[in-house]
């Protein structure tokens, strides 16, 4: 049996080959009518048609692909942002190759390099770091590229979270229970975030009528458990804080192996807010109060706008703000008398 071609459809449907070909590929929504669409459709699958992603990929010069690079696949936040990135390309016929860049800008060079290879038609990048000489040298091609949770000093379409909404809930509802004493365990200097949390950490402080001190901020290596950890002894070394803010959830999972470490208990010693809302932080003990954030949400908004850029790279630059939420649970209680009163 001869294999089926386009024409067939085309044919069965009573439509050109054109306006069936346009008809069947989702990077073109809207160009054929609906009525005329779903004819094309029913007489594909009537036919058994498939659409062949090769000869597709050779007439219109798309691979059909997009490289998505994370920092850390180990790190839970990222599999529902690259979840929702896959969701949305999935809509629009593209599929995403992914690849961990294990925070090494090396790595991600490579990865970038491959992915060119691959002639992947954009790219959703959340493991840029401040500044990121691959990145920056995509944007100044021309390159389709989106930025996820991170920015570089390259100007590209991004999606971040509304981390100051957030922190600002954390530090207001901290501060209802007392704590007049709030310690941040920063991130790495070299990711933007780092610094935006930071910012937002002393900001809402201020907001709240305390003045920030240089002794309650401890930086932690990496957004990782075995860092939060080391950040919170020394951080605890200092014995004035009785509550803590962590980079994100990671960092205060380390926090509590160090409040334990050191004979304190969790929340009855010191409070402890994580960022993010990772999948299982309800299920540790004491279940984590942190800032939530919709990680599926972002890699939606990112697909959103990487389609968007292949479609027009000229386009506009856009940035989305995905919202944030306090999620209170058992990690934070009223701060000791004594320490409030010492405050």
């Amino acid at each position: 049996m001869d294999r089926l071609t386009i024409k067939d459809v085309a044919r069965a449907a009573g439509v050109h080959p054109a306006t069936a070909s346009r008809a069947l590929n989702p990077l073109l929504p809207g160009r054929i009518s609906a009525e005329t669409t779903a004819r094309v459709v029913q007489a594909a699958t009537e036919l058994g048609y498939v659409v062949d992603p090769v000869g597709r990929s050779l007439r219109s010069r798309r691979s059909g692909t997009v490289g998505v690079l994370v920092p850390d696949l180990l790190n839970p936040f990222y599999p529902p942002v690259v979840r929702g990135v896959q969701d949305v390309l999935r809509d629009h016929g593209l599929e995403a190759l992914l690849a961990s860049t294990d925070n090494d800008v090396r790595r991600e060079s490579d990865l970038l390099e491959v992915f060119r290879a691959r002639r992947c038609d954009g790219y959703v990048i959340a493991s840029a770091g401040r500044p990121d000489a691959p990145v920056a040298a995509l944007v100044g091609e021309g390159v389709p590229v989106v930025l996820v949770n991170r920015l570089t000093e390259a100007t590209a379409p991004s999606v971040t979270s509304d981390d100051a909404r957030g922190i600002g809930q954390a530090v207001d509802h901290l501060r209802g229970l007392g704590h007049t004493a709030i310690g941040h365990l920063a991130g790495p200097t070299a990711v933007s975030v780092t610094a935006v949390r930071e910012q937002a950490y002393r900001a809402a402080l201020r907001g709240a009528g305390i003045t920030p001190r240089r002794s309650w901020v401890v930086r932690a290596g990496q957004y990782t458990a075995a860092a939060g950890r080391l950040a919170c002894h020394k951080l605890l070394d200092r014995g004035e804080v009785t509550a803590v803010l962590a980079g994100n959830d990671l960092i205060a999972v380390g926090c509590y192996a160090a409040i334990a470490e050191r004979g304190l208990r969790c929340p009855q010693d010191v409070s402890l807010v994580g960022i993010n809302d990772m999948p299982l932080a309800e299920w540790l003990r004491p279940a984590l109060t942190t800032v939530a954030i919709d990680q599926a949400e972002l890699g939606r908004q990112a697909a959103r706008l990487i389609v968007d850029r292949i479609a027009d790279p000229a386009a506009a630059v856009e940035h989305v703000s995905v919202t944030t939420e306090l999620v209170v649970r058992e990690s934070t209680a009223p701060a000791r008398p004594a320490a409030r009163s010492s405050a």
